[in-house]
């Protein structure tokens, strides 16, 4: 979760005091690690699992608050948005069962999760990526109303100077602008952590390094945001774009985003933080008293809260930290690409495989360095995100292999290998490992499976309507504790109440618009509207802006009275209405019915932040009246 107690106060001054807090934390872990005191010869696994909050619809629920309330446990916290929660899992020894031992601590606590949300008419799911959120649910209203949170959201916009922005393509594409960096909230994930020895940091860093596109291609379960089919693993877009810092000029320079793989092989612990203090201004501030090289002197280990505050505000996907423990100072790795879900033994397969591939790698290549370009390595990586399972790499031997068949052929057996030599349970091996062969052999990841699913529904079903639906199905799947690839495709349910999809306007306006522009001919706009079987089109500025609304009755009369000659014939800008009356997507559609019906509209533009972002017409809401009442009507049969 990080450091809570940051300061709100913007001051130079304290800036700088801050920043020479995070140095000295610096010198005290070089003095650490040369004079021997981080703890070796043992290796540690632990785990944060992340999870969404949903209602009887499958909604994001802001209940996070009130359901931590109900729950007395240290190992759950607070993530950024109120749909969300965290649990932190207990480190153990990597040997014998550890594996196991995950796996019960995980459905532990998300039966204890389940139980606190379900007083609150909520459940949880186990999702990269919620498909049922949309822009509108990421709001500074839904964020946790915590210091840390609003500081980190002020200092990000300020460095960046402008509204953040996401362009993601895949089967679909999606390009959107926000105002804060609750963007970021569209994730979560099972984030492991893996503890190393300082001396053989360097080592099994780069072997994290080069084993995390084959590990990711596996893992991917962020296929869908909202009805898109975008990357297969969109987290990792979505990430790198929500705390983006940089301003247009400092991108166009090649300055690194603070969401990084990394640009080159490292050489050493310590140098990963001086890179990333050097290339990272400070956006988190904390007043620590605390002397760590004096510490040391008096034999009391530093927590180094000041670097590892800065550390927590710049997100490697294969990150360093620090940690203390009884007074022993320890350094893990910590795998940020993993998403959460789509099941338990899913995402501890994920883990068994990567712990498996540090270990058996770690003890093939002396120096993963020499036989692997970083440059193939990132790209690799880059691959894996967007097209899973299917992506080619560029591996050992200058070979070109996909992802699939490397897993199979030569990965599998060195992660066993690796396994087997740290002692763990052979039927453990074989049961998580197994889920990784024969989700590769199906090639059914969680993010194949949500693209297939909402590919294959019929198109006339509403999108909304489509996501609420696999969602659903991914509830139902997660409690019967299968792996992905033994999911049957998701199907549009017939059980939802239909309603929640009429909630609010951006649930059901139609998002594909044809529009015209003021001095487009108006015989362009009578075209549209015949060819799309439309009766009204909006009108657009050059930047995109909506300056009036031209409806098909108003063509009609323009033609009547003869003014559309072949002359002089009529531009948009004569026949328009201008500056219509609009609505916000996140309008409640009751209100919008009264609006129109008061004001006689036979449409809606939907208007966000000066754009147009869709429309909603008397036709959706004859069909939505028509529904209503077919409901009622059949009840009334019924009683």
């Amino acid at each position: 979760m990080g450091e809570m107690n940051i300061s709100r106060e913007h001051s130079d001054k304290l800036r700088r005091r801050f920043m020479r807090a995070v140095l000295n934390d610096l010198s005290a872990l070089e003095i650490m690690i040369n004079d021997g005191l981080i703890e070796s010869g043992i290796t540690r696994i632990g785990a944060e699992q992340e999870m969404f909050l949903v209602d009887k619809n499958y909604s994001p629920a802001c209940k996070s608050v009130e359901i931590l309330d109900d729950i007395d446990d240290p190992r759950f916290t607070f993530e950024i948005a109120k749909f969300n929660l965290e649990a932190n899992l207990t480190p153990a020894e990597l040997k014998s069962n550890c594996l196991r031992k995950l796996e019960n601590e995980i459905n532990e606590t998300l039966l204890i999760a389940k139980k606190a949300a379900g007083k609150h008419g909520t459940q949880i799911v186990l999702a990269g990526i919620l498909p049922t959120l949309k822009q509108m649910d990421l709001t500074l209203d839904n964020m946790v109303p915590i210091d840390r949170y609003f500081e980190l959201n002020d200092t990000l916009k300020q460095l960046r100077g402008s509204d953040f922005r996401l362009n993601v393509r895949g089967i679909d594409e999606l390009s959107v602008t926000h105002d804060s960096f609750m963007l970021e909230a569209l994730n979560t994930s099972f984030q492991v952590h893996l503890q190393v020895s300082s001396e053989d940091f360097v080592h099994k860093y780069n072997i994290a390094q080069a084993i995390t596109a084959p590990v990711m291609a596996v893992s991917v379960n962020s296929g869908l945001i909202h009805h898109n089919r975008l990357w297969h693993e969109s987290r990792i877009a979505v990430f790198q774009n929500s705390v983006d810092t940089r301003s247009d000029t400092l991108q166009q320079r090649g300055m690194l985003p603070r969401v990084y793989f990394g640009k080159e092989w490292v050489s050493s612990v310590c140098d990963i933080f001086k890179e990333d203090i050097s290339r990272f201004p400070v956006v988190l501030t904390a007043d620590f008293d605390e002397d760590p090289v004096g510490m040391l002197k008096e034999g009391i280990t530093p927590k180094l809260k000041a670097l590892m505050l800065h550390n927590g505000t710049v997100y490697r996907w294969n990150r360093p930290c620090y940690g203390v423990v009884d007074n022993v100072p320890h350094l893990r790795i910590e795998n940020r690409v993993l998403p959460a879900g789509p099941s338990v033994i899913d995402e501890v397969a994920n883990t068994a495989f990567f712990v498996g591939l540090m270990v058996g790698m770690s003890n093939k290549y002396d120096d993963i360095t020499q036989v692997l370009r970083f440059s193939d390595v990132a790209n690799n990586f880059l691959n894996a995100t967007r097209i899973g399972l299917e992506a080619k790499f560029h591996w050992l031997d200058h070979q070109t292999i996909t992802a699939s068949k490397l897993i199979l052929n030569e990965l599998l057996p060195i992660a066993r290998d690796g396994l087997i030599q740290e002692g763990l349970d052979k039927q453990d091996i074989d049961r998580y490992l197994g889920v990784i062969e024969d989700r590769t052999q199906s090639k059914q990841t969680g993010a194949k499976w949500a693209i297939k699913s909402i590919t294959e529904m019929d198109e006339n079903i509403l999108p909304d309507e489509k996501v609420r639906s696999i969602t659903a199905e991914m509830v139902i799947n997660q409690k019967t504790e299968e792996p992905v690839h033994k999911w049957k495709l998701a199907k549009a349910s017939e059980t939802l109440d239909w309603r929640a999809t009429f909630q609010r306007l951006g649930q059901f306006m139609t998002e594909e618009l044809f529009t015209v522009r003021p001095d487009d001919l108006l015989d362009l706009a009578a075209s549209i509207m015949d060819w799309k079987h439309v009766r009204h089109v909006p009108v657009e500025n050059d930047k995109g802006q909506l300056v009036g609304l031209i409806s098909h009755r108003a063509i009609l009369r323009e033609v009547s009275r003869g003014r559309n000659n072949k002359e002089d014939p009529s531009a948009v800008k004569d026949v328009m209405r201008e500056n219509p009356i609009t609505a916000p997507p996140d309008m409640r559609t009751a209100d919008a019915i009264r609006m129109m019906r008061k004001d006689k509209l036979g449409c809606l533009p939907v208007v966000e932040k000066g754009k147009l972002v869709g429309i909603v017409t008397e036709r959706d809401l004859i069909n939505v009246a028509g529904k209503l009442l077919e409901d009622q009507l059949e009840m009334y049969n019924e009683s």
